[in-house]
C-alpha cells in the first residue's frame, strides 16, 4: 500500500500531541493504521522464528537441565556466553469437569465439604441469560456485573474510494 508523502511515521506519531493526531485528516490516519498493522504483523512474524529458533539451540540443553533437577516443567538456567539463558517450561493442568464434578459429589456425600478441595466457578452464558424469562432475569441482576472491553476503531476505505 503506498502512502500519502506527508504521513508522520511512527516515530513521528509516538512524540505527536494526541490532540494532533486527531485532528489528522483521516486518510492520513488509515494509512498509519495500515502502518502499524502491517509493523505489528512483522512483528509478531519477526518473534515466532526467533522463538523457533531459541527452542532449536536450547530446547534439548533445557530439558536435559530439567532431568537433572528432577523435574518435567519449570524453570532451568543455562550459561552461554557471557549470558544466562532461562527456559521455563510451564505446567498447564486441565481438570476433566465431569469427574470433577462426580468427585466433589462423592465427598459431599461423605460429608466432607468439597470446597476444601476444589474450586467451583459459577457462570451463565449471555446467550442463556437473555432465554431467561423476564421475572427469571430480574432475579438474576444482582448478581450481574456488565463491563466493556476496550473500543477498537478500524478505519476502512468506501468501495467508491477504492
Amino acid at each position: 500500500m503506498t502512502y500519502p508523502e506527508n504521513t508522520p511515521s511512527v516515530d513521528d506519531m509516538l512524540n505527536m500531541p494526541t490532540g494532533d493526531l486527531a485532528q489528522m485528516p483521516v486518510d492520513l490516519l488509515a494509512a498509519l493504521q495500515a502502518e502499524l498493522t502491517y509493523a505489528v504483523q512483522q512483528a509478531k512474524s519477526a518473534t515466532a522464528r526467533l522463538n523457533t529458533a531459541l527452542e532449536v539451540r536450547y530446547a534439548t540443553r533445557a530439558a536435559e537441565a530439567r532431568r537433572a533437577c528432577g523435574k518435567d516443567t519449570g524453570t532451568v538456567r543455562l550459561a552461554d556466553g557471557n549470558y544466562t539463558v532461562v527456559a521455563d517450561l510451564p505446567k498447564r493442568v486441565d481438570w476433566d469437569q465431569e469427574k470433577l464434578a462426580q468427585m466433589a459429589r462423592n465427598i459431599a456425600d461423605s460429608k466432607q465439604d468439597p470446597s476444601e478441595f476444589i474450586d467451583t466457578k459459577l457462570t451463565v452464558s449471555e446467550r442463556k441469560y437473555g432465554a431467561l424469562p423476564e421475572a427469571w432475569r430480574e432475579g438474576f441482576e444482582p448478581a450481574r456485573t456488565v463491563k466493556t472491553g476496550t473500543l477498537k476503531i478500524t478505519l476502512e476505505p468506501n468501495e467508491a474510494a477504492q
